[in-house]
């Protein structure tokens, strides 16, 4: 995946790309391996219970990302993009994550749905937080392990085993352009 475009990164260690770390790993390799191993315990660990709300959202990714950053759960603070593509601007996050999340909440979060409707409306939420990109990193984990907390709450649990990494990070990228298809056609494959 092409590394993120951020303006003045202070995330990052000075002259490098590599985001500061609780391990205080300089090499991306060695980083990208303890986050990876890290990221996967926690995944496995029961997740944080909350009201699906955008203080649980930032839970989920604090409970992810704990052992590997300082601003785990928080808000970035600097505008960043992909292969040319904004995502919201920090100032604006908060107000956009509080009408995405008042939508949930209106949608009774995606509760009594068929498997196809659940499919359509979590593509939608999905797509709207990938835009948001609340967080400097590990975005496609905490939204990934929050729709599945969503699922299950909703009568359909995701099957994640079942997830195509490749093909989900393009139907992403296609959401993120306005073609949510190819992302319900994949949520929809996780809950047969």
């Amino acid at each position: 995946m092409p590394p993120y475009d951020a303006v003045d990164d202070h995330y990052c260690y000075p002259g490098t790309k590599v985001l500061k770390n609780l391990r205080n790993l300089k090499s991306q390799a060695a980083l990208t391996r303890f986050e990876t191993a890290i990221t996967a315990q926690r995944f496995d660990e029961p997740m944080p219970t909350g009201l699906l709300s955008v203080r649980h959202y930032r839970a989920v990714h604090h409970h992810l990302f704990q052992d590997v950053y300082a601003w785990a759960g928080k808000n970035r603070t600097l505008r960043m993009s992909r292969e040319g593509n904004a995502f919201c601007y920090p100032e604006y996050i908060d107000g956009q994550l509080k009408q995405t999340f008042a939508k949930l909440r209106r949608d009774q979060y995606l509760r009594d749905l068929s498997a196809d409707d659940f499919a359509i409306q979590a593509a939608e939420f999905l797509s709207m937080l990938n835009a948001i990109h609340v967080f400097r990193d590990g975005n496609g984990r905490a939204q990934l392990a929050f729709m599945a907390l969503i699922g299950a709450k909703a009568g359909h649990p995701l099957h994640l085993e079942r997830l195509n990494p490749a093909n989900f990070l393009r139907a992403m990228i296609r959401s993120f352009h306005g073609d949510n298809g190819q992302l319900i056609r994949e949520l929809r494959r996780l809950i047969d």
